[in-house]
């Protein structure tokens, strides 16, 4: 599982400082991203949203790797802080990945982000979801 959160942690850092190179390098070319609300991206367009996107900040929580095979789903919490076309934006979202060993070599292959709710709702009686 290290050689996983390896990678991981390498796309995190790549993501803070717009590394397109490594991007290209960690991104399957049939990857595909759903954000939070629902757009998609595939993976120029994902590399190219650099262009107007930049992380100030970017914090990964609560990360959980599951490993089948070749295959491997990382669930996590992500905080960030950045600017989009020069206009402040602040999200917290529930992330899953899923990354795919090819040749010998982890490749990220799917991304969806979920809003992060602020408190889990109640329900009758008393228990949280």
């Amino acid at each position: 599982m290290d050689d996983v959160r390896e990678m991981q942690d390498r796309f995190d850092r790549a993501e803070l400082v717009a590394d397109r190179d490594t991007l290209r390098d960690l991104i399957a070319e049939d990857f595909l991203s759903i954000g939070p609300r629902g757009f998609v991206l595939d993976k120029p367009q994902w590399i190219a949203r650099h262009d107007e996107f930049r992380y100030e900040q970017l914090e990964t929580s609560e990360m959980d790797v599951r490993r089948y095979g070749d295959t491997a789903v990382v669930r996590d919490v992500q905080r960030n802080r950045a600017t989009y076309q020069d206009h402040p934006v602040a999200v917290a979202t529930r992330v899953g990945q899923v990354w795919v060993r090819q040749e010998e070599r982890w490749q990220l292959v799917a991304i969806q982000f979920s809003p992060l709710a602020e408190e889990p709702p109640v329900l009758p009686g008393g228990a949280a979801r």
